[in-house]
């Protein structure tokens, strides 16, 4: 199953380079502002992440989900803490995000597996 984060990481990665090295000023403007709003501020970067998996889920944005799991997961989120903040997001987003629930509760597993 870690194969399931290995794989999103070299995608992502790859494209990622593709993007910036297109030169486009607007694209690498976002990505500049993206990294600089998850950094340490009036909030610690773990609720930051946790604010952007719930934003992620209730948008369902797979990608999302799975980029702020990761660095949850790294930051240290315990696997309740994610589920809470798991629980908060399928209570606004509805019955509709479940599907990325289960997506989601699976790409935590494949990091936990990592971790081993």
């Amino acid at each position: 199953m870690a194969d399931l984060v290995q794989e999103f990481n070299d995608y992502r990665s790859k494209m990622n380079e593709k993007l910036l090295a297109d030169n486009n000023l607007v694209i690498k403007r976002i990505f500049n502002l993206d990294t600089n709003a998850y950094a340490a501020g009036a909030l610690d970067v773990k609720t930051k992440e946790l604010l952007g998996l719930v934003a992620s889920v209730v948008l369902r944005c797979d990608d999302c989900i799975k980029y702020h799991l990761e660095t949850s997961h790294k930051e240290g989120i315990s696997k309740e803490e994610m589920m809470e903040a798991m629980g908060i997001a399928t209570l606004v987003g509805g019955t509709i995000v479940i599907p990325h629930l289960r997506r989601a509760y699976e790409f935590w597993e494949a990091l936990e597996n990592e971790a081993i």
